[in-house]
């Protein structure tokens, strides 16, 4: 069994994930289909005080990219929607890790609210009916008629109709529309799909377990069941049994409780343990840090989101950008981006404790904050507090002078 240290393992998770450096020449379109693939899951959220969360998550990765991409690769068809960490875009070929959600929708808890589908079928029924007869559809295209109105938690039963039938595996997401989701059959929009090719739920269980062990570089067994949400009481035997069969490895790292487990297409890595240079700025739906338990173990990380917290309670600010430099999570900051201003605002900057704020560490973050301004097309950046105090004015002259 192969001994680890804890840098090499963060060095070994940086690297599977795309994290450790950006790629040399300036990306294209196919490079957000390969990082996709590489992750196998890209996490949606809809929150916009800075670049939504997916697009956020491919700018770490890949720098100054054209967003519209992400929105063409759905729309032709190399990326799917489905429920896998959360709502998620996958790479169309793993569709086959997700049909098996689809036909058992009792499994997947309050993402699919059985008592309303029982109650409302004929509303379901009529909408089915609507979208095969006159095409894609938004929630947007159904007047409200019952009389409510307001959060996310009323939505009008044509809304709950269609994220019912998504979840059914009757709708697929066909393309967003200013980021709201066009709903349209399933058979459009992935024509080629055919149940007949469905794998046993014991071969995709399989499969998605891998596939979470190569994303995540190295990890322990109790890890690998946050990655597609699987059940946390049997997917660590499944790793044991896959790793007794030869298909994972086993390591050590040090000041880990827990066996880790290596996939063996990552073996290069676990030999080069390529030493990261990357400096920026992580989503707080980022696999780095969605995860608490692996940020705090991997790398002494304690996150949590809290856009969902009362404000009188959050302790770091609404939405808290962690930041990576060169392998450690440094420190976070509470930005928003002010587009008609073309500002790039940073209300609060943390270092984490222990975090010597030398000239080449501010250096690189300064680089890191102008990289997403200029990116976000909000190019001042606005410094408005940092803790510790004195480093407010020394990090807006390294962004100023950069």
């Amino acid at each position: 069994m192969r001994q680890l240290t804890a840098a090499a393992a963060r060095r070994i998770h940086l690297a599977a994930q795309g994290l450790d450096r950006r790629p040399r020449r300036r990306p294209r379109k196919h490079d957000v289909l390969a990082v996709i693939r590489r992750m196998r899951i890209l996490q949606i959220d809809t929150i916009s005080v800075v670049a939504r969360s997916p697009y956020l998550v491919l700018f770490s990765r890949l720098g100054s990219y054209d967003p519209r991409w992400l929105e063409e690769l759905l729309d032709d068809g190399s990326l799917f929607e489905y429920w896998a960490h959360e709502a998620s875009f996958l790479p169309i070929e793993d569709f086959a890790l997700v049909r098996h959600r689809m036909l058992d929708p009792l499994g997947m808890g309050w993402k699919y609210r059985s008592e309303w589908v029982a109650k409302n079928r004929k509303q379901m029924e009529r909408v089915l009916a609507h979208v095969r007869a006159h095409g894609a559809v938004r929630s947007a295209d159904f007047e409200r008629t019952d009389g409510e109105g307001g959060g996310w938690w009323e939505w009008k039963p044509e809304k709950r109709a269609l994220e019912a039938l998504f979840t059914r595996g009757e709708l697929m997401v066909a393309r967003r529309q200013s980021f709201q989701r066009v709903y349209d059959l399933r058979e459009r929009v992935h024509a080629a799909w055919s149940d007949d090719a469905l794998p046993a739920p014991a071969e995709v269980e399989r499969r998605i377990i891998l596939e979470s062990v190569k994303a995540l570089g190295v990890t322990t067994a109790r890890w690998v069941s946050d990655y597609y949400r699987m059940s946390k009481r049997g997917t660590p035997e499944r790793v044991r049994a896959l790793a007794a069969a030869g298909e994972l490895e086993e390591v050590t790292v040090a000041g880990w409780k827990d066996v880790a487990y290596v996939h063996p297409d990552n073996a290069a890595l676990v030999d080069a343990q390529p030493k990261p240079v990357l400096t920026t700025l992580l989503s707080p739906f980022d696999p780095v840090v969605w995860d608490r338990a692996r940020a705090l173990e991997m790398f002494g990380f304690d996150y949590r989101i809290e856009c969902y917290v009362p404000a009188p309670k959050r302790q770091w600010g609404y939405y808290v950008l962690p930041i990576l430099r060169r392998g450690e999570i440094i420190g976070r900051l509470d930005a928003k981006a002010h587009r008609a201003d073309g500002i790039f605002e940073v209300r609060d900057f943390y270092l984490e404790e222990g975090v010597r704020p030398s000239t080449a560490l501010l250096a690189d973050v300064a680089r890191a904050l102008r990289e997403a301004a200029e990116w976000h097309a909000t190019p001042d950046v606005v410094i408005k507090r940092t803790e510790p105090r004195s480093l407010r004015k020394t990090l807006q002259s390294s962004v100023d002078n950069g």
